[in-house]
């Protein structure tokens, strides 16, 4: 893992807004990474994520996508 005393000061910044975000974030949204494409997306009633009937994230449920490089890959 990175050092964040590595960072750049822009870096750092970016990182820094994204954790106060996330202190504010809606328990009712959430974030889908897929195909390279970031999107918010409402949570189910149930407060689940919404699943499709092919059993993969229902698109009914997104709300935008954000411009933000991204890769849902797993490690």
């Amino acid at each position: 893992m990175i050092d964040e005393d590595d960072l750049t000061p822009e870096e750092a910044k970016a990182i820094a807004a994204l954790r106060r975000l996330a202190k504010t974030w809606p328990d009712t949204l959430w974030l889908f990474s897929g195909g390279g494409t970031l999107s918010v997306m409402r949570c189910a009633e149930d407060g689940s994520h919404a699943v499709g009937d092919d059993g993969g994230t229902d698109p009914d449920y997104e709300v935008c996508d954000i411009d933000i490089d991204n890769d849902g890959g797993g490690w």
